[in-house]
């Protein structure tokens, strides 16, 4: 999806164009050279390595799942609306695509569909990823410039709170991000009702159980019996004494 220069911010232009997890050229033999961090002030990407000259600039955490770059909602809601864009879960962390993804076959069908690319969608969301978001904005309205935020302050996040080398693999859970806020509160309480009644449940069973293992483990002592017949016959067979050998005769 191509842009107008002149249209986007520098950063946005360079963020949505970067090709992202492409071996650093400067780093080239080191082990973890990926670039996969943004940078906002220098409009470059860059890999761990590069880290030291742009510690006091705006950094922003590329991930990426199924070879689609994302970020996290929380980062992105910092630079711009993120409104009507739907959100994914994944590794306890809400997250964005941040261009159009390639489709195998249109959708078809009357269920809810991204306003740029058709892909489908849950309700209310209107966009599958922020360059959708985007171009829909300068078709529509021809500028950004109310849907942008002045972001001064933009970091990494901590070491333990990242998922592992900002990479999302097919095996993780990626899911929507659950319903929007504006959901009844009816809703929440009959979801809250069926949760408290499956834990009873549960709960019932599991005494239950309990109870059943601990009444067979009582009655077992006196149900077993002292001497079973098949320990009688191996006793009797093993106390036999062997009779004398019978030599073959010598010719």
């Amino acid at each position: 999806m191509m842009f107008s220069s002149n249209l986007l911010p520098r950063w946005l232009e360079s963020l949505l164009r970067e090709k992202f997890f492409n071996a650093c050229v400067i780093h080239e033999y080191a082990k973890k050279n990926e670039k996969n961090i943004f940078c906002l002030d220098c409009c470059t990407s860059i890999c761990p390595h590069c880290l030291s000259p742009h510690r006091s600039h705006r950094l922003l955490q590329i991930r990426r799942y199924v070879y689609h770059d994302v970020i996290r909602l929380d980062d992105a809601e910092k630079l711009m609306d993120c409104a009507s864009v739907q959100a994914y879960t994944t590794n306890s962390a809400k997250v964005v695509f941040l261009n159009q993804r390639p489709q195998t076959r249109q959708f078809r069908g009357s269920g809810n569909i991204c306003s740029t690319c058709d892909r489908s969608l849950q309700d209310p969301y209107h966009f599958c990823s922020l360059s959708c978001k985007i171009d829909y904005l300068l078709r529509t309205e021809g500028k950004l410039s109310k849907y942008l935020f002045e972001c001064e302050y933009l970091t990494l996040p901590e070491p333990g709170c990242e998922l592992e080398d900002g990479l999302l693999t097919p095996d993780s859970v990626l899911e929507p991000a659950g319903s929007m806020r504006t959901s009844s509160s009816s809703s929440a309480g009959e979801g809250a009702g069926l949760v408290g009644c499956r834990t009873l449940a549960c709960t019932a069973t599991t005494e239950f159980v309990r109870k059943k293992r601990s009444s067979v483990s009582v009655c077992r002592p006196a149900c077993r019996p002292i001497c079973s017949p098949v320990s009688e016959i191996s006793a009797g067979m093993m106390n036999r004494r062997k009779g004398t050998p019978q030599r073959s005769p010598l010719y």
